[in-house]
């Protein structure tokens, strides 16, 4: 967990440079809490693959996703053209997902992607995923050297902890309410 969490800071460097920022702009976001999450994820033969899936549709809250996929295939993006893209296995190599976090740090410049993962009727499945998380106390909001008069800040500030919290307990419970995206804290610009 330690080398991917180094792997991490490394490529979230490397993103906040390519903004035109310092490489450790927004480390204090991530260094004084440790909220990321390992996670090892099992998908068993189904019969019937058509009428499941391993994991639905949806975006990852975090800033990046650094996933082990295994040489099964099972992953999938969206295109922008609204097709479902399987990602080819490659056991040599992770699978790096930009995730909701850097989407409003950047103010869109990165783009959460869209994913979900199908089974196999075939063989089972493994993954590991590593999520790579901010401190509960952060107040997300696009950086703030990102934003001018001429581009608008596109993402009103929230409090990342609860932004999570309600986000897992819509999940797995009904709250009378559409589960909770970044796009509830979009501004109309």
């Amino acid at each position: 967990m330690e080398a991917v969490e180094k792997l991490a800071f490394t490529l979230l460097e490397l993103m906040v440079e390519s903004l035109g920022l310092p490489p450790c702009r927004t480390h204090k976001h991530f260094e004084s809490s440790r909220t990321s999450l390992f996670r090892m994820n099992h998908y068993p033969v189904c019969p019937a693959p058509e009428l499941a899936l391993g994991v639905s549709r949806h975006k990852d809250s975090v800033a990046l996703t650094i996933l082990l996929q295994g040489d099964v295939e099972g992953l999938e993006v969206k295109s922008k053209d609204g097709e479902w893209i399987i990602v080819k296995p490659n056991p040599d190599a992770f699978v790096i997902n930009v995730g909701d976090v850097m989407q409003v740090y950047s103010n869109d410049k990165y783009q959460s992607i869209e994913h979900r993962v199908v089974v196999n009727k075939n063989v089972e499945r493994y993954s590991f995923p590593f999520f790579f998380r901010p401190a509960h106390w952060v107040d997300l909001c696009p950086i703030p050297e990102l934003t001018s008069d001429q581009c608008l800040p596109k993402y009103q500030p929230f409090k990342w902890g609860k932004y999570l919290r309600r986000r897992f307990d819509s999940n797995y419970k009904d709250l009378g309410v559409p589960n909770l995206q970044i796009s509830h804290y979009r501004v109309n610009v």
